[in-house]
């Protein structure tokens, strides 16, 4: 099977993207991704409003990323869709369309968790940084996720720390909110922290034992600050906006840095991936590079379009699982919750 070529059709709806990638192996084909603009106006995803727009969208999205990988779906192995975690109506659209089109067509269906995704994106050909060696640890940031993961096996997985409350994208949109930056406002902090000083003001670190995060607290102190500095120049937040967003974005850093390095400590690993939304972040990004100039690590950045969410990760997920003959029956259905693993004790 290893010089056979596997063509996978993927589909990922966990949220409010509606993506489709075709992979040949490892390679990507086509990677299109539709991505719904209805939200912004609510300053958040409406999950009734985003399952109708995937409805409208996928058929369209499937369509254009077989026509870019110039294949017909006659052609394809297998479908790998995205199971979970994210929003039961989201994820029902993608699950129920790829259940029909491997029935129709007669291939395989396999079913693909969205967290281990983000993580295996790393082995999509291509790559920069190229692939990680096991075992190495996995940091996943997202909107929903924030997690330290031990990767023994491309299906061998554990969790050694993880938010107790908020998600680190969380804490960027949410921070953004209080400062009245249009949704989603995470992107707009890092664009605005590139500018500012990130001394300029201090917000305090959670103090969480183990290797769990907590974002909460952080979010509450950023509202605090402000509606305290507001009260005593209404212009305050304009005039500082990107000393803010500096200094948020440092805060948040360092939690994540204090915990990965803590992490190796006690691990001995020192090849670190990332992977998730927020990795798109370049504070993050550059954090990581400083740490493996300054401490020896060997750190793994997945390119910028396998970061967000997208069906290529998922692709790539399909391929190593339809090696391993992994495959789904038709009686499979979306799991809104989906552990990646059983934490560690």
């Amino acid at each position: 099977m290893k010089n056979e070529t596997i063509y996978i059709l993927a589909i990922e709806s966990s949220c409010d993207d509606t993506s489709a990638a075709v992979l040949s192996n490892k390679k990507v084909l086509s990677n299109i991704t539709a991505t719904q603009k209805i939200h912004e106006e609510y300053g958040g995803v409406v999950p009734e409003l985003a399952s109708r727009a995937h409805q409208q969208n996928i058929v369209p999205v499937v369509h254009q990323a077989l026509n870019k990988a110039n294949i017909d779906k006659k052609q394809l192995s297998a479908i790998a869709f995205t199971r979970g975690p994210g929003l039961m109506g989201s994820l029902l659209v993608g699950t129920s369309f790829a259940k029909s089109l491997s029935l129709g067509l007669n291939i395989p269906l396999i079913e693909v968790n969205h967290m281990q995704a983000h993580i295996l994106a790393h082995f999509i050909e291509g790559q920069q940084d190229g692939a990680p060696e096991f075992p190495f640890l996995a940091m996943t940031i997202s909107g929903g996720h924030t997690q330290i993961v031990l990767v023994k096996d491309f299906f061998d997985m554990e969790i050694l720390g993880e938010t107790l409350d908020d998600a680190v994208g969380e804490a960027f949109d949410k921070s953004a909110k209080i400062l009245g930056l249009p949704y989603p406002g995470g992107p707009l902090v890092d664009k605005y922290a590139q500018e500012g000083n990130p001394k300029a003001f201090p917000f305090p670190k959670p103090k969480v034992e183990g290797l769990n995060f907590s974002f909460s607290g952080l979010k509450t102190s950023i509202l605090y600050f402000i509606q305290r500095e507001t009260a005593k120049n209404p212009d305050f937040v304009q005039e500082n906006l990107k000393d803010i967003c500096a200094s948020i974005q440092k805060t948040i850093i360092h939690i994540l840095m204090d915990k990965l390095k803590k992490a190796v400590e006690e691990t001995g690993i020192t090849q670190i991936a990332i992977g998730g939304g927020v990795s798109a972040n370049s504070g993050i990004r550059n954090a990581l590079k400083m740490a493996e100039k300054n401490r020896g690590w060997q750190t793994f950045i997945p390119r910028f379009e396998y970061c967000t969410d997208n069906a290529a990760m998922i692709g790539v997920v399909g391929y190593l699982k339809y090696q391993q003959h992994k495959f789904s029956e038709q009686d499979i259905s979306a799991k809104a919750r989906y552990m990646l693993s059983q934490k560690k004790l």
